[in-house]
């Protein structure tokens, strides 16, 4: 698979890989100052983004994504940084393949099964009628009616674009990843991961709790913790200078 991604700067190489709805795009801002000091691959992960549709979706079939794209690139190893779904990916990736990570980053999620939470999103993004759209507008009216947060609709709506045919599309593969919300929603599974890698939680999610600390220890013994003030499950966006500060303080150290 070939997926999309954005290549900036010079350095060792660092994997950024972003949340579910989410693409490479939503790193914008911490990709100039972060390619200051490293070759920054900025990943859209299968079914979101510029990358391939798939009709199926998992964390090993992510992570062996990511492994085919390293290989692309002849890297043999590289830092990984992955927030949320992309967080999970990046988790997965390690526990399987540890040789080919130097230093891991996890940004505002654990190594569990969540409950379902998307149910809402997915009532919205289902209820848009693309055919019948005239405008972004339009758009974020009928989402609305089922998802209340603007920032959240906004973000979302990062996903509409206009096919040549001057019609409205989803960027992401809502089927599939509706149907595979199982998938997403698992724990990564396998060998503990002996090397050091860093959590970074945002003060105000409820991603990471006291009670995910046994599961991460169990498969990240050497996990270390960093909070964000005021910053919710989305850190690099709300925080962004003391996110991008925090993450190449520890990739430098």
């Amino acid at each position: 698979m070939q997926l999309n991604v954005q290549i900036s700067g010079n350095g060792a190489p660092l994997i950024i890989m972003h949340g579910l709805f989410g693409t490479q795009s939503n790193w914008s801002g911490q990709i100039k100052a972060l390619a200051e000091h490293f070759t920054v691959y900025a990943v859209d992960l299968p079914n979101h983004g510029r990358s391939p549709h798939t009709d199926q979706t998992s964390y090993p079939l992510m992570a062996d994504n990511i492994i085919e794209l390293m290989n692309q690139h002849d890297l043999d190893r590289a830092h990984i940084l992955g927030h949320s779904m992309g967080g999970k990916v990046a988790m997965q990736l390690a526990l399987n393949n540890p040789q080919r990570v130097d230093k891991l980053i996890i940004v505002d999620i654990a190594p569990v099964q969540y409950p379902n939470h998307h149910n809402e999103v997915f009532s919205g993004l289902n209820a848009v009628d693309l055919n019948q759209l005239k405008s972004r507008g339009d758009a974020d009216k009928q989402l609305s009616m089922h998802v209340k947060e603007l920032s959240v609709r906004q973000f979302l709506l990062t996903n509409l674009y206009r096919t040549e045919e001057k019609t409205f599309a989803w960027r992401m593969n809502l089927p599939v990843l509706e149907a595979c919300y199982d998938e997403i929603s698992k724990a990564p599974t396998g060998p503990a991961f002996e090397y050091p890698v860093l959590f970074i939680k945002g003060e105000n999610s409820d991603y990471i709790t006291s009670e995910y600390r046994n599961p991460i220890l169990a498969l990240f013994p050497k996990a270390d913790y960093r909070l964000i003030q005021g910053a919710g499950h989305w850190p690099h966006a709300e925080k962004a200078s003391v996110f991008t500060k925090m993450v190449l303080n520890y990739l430098q150290k």
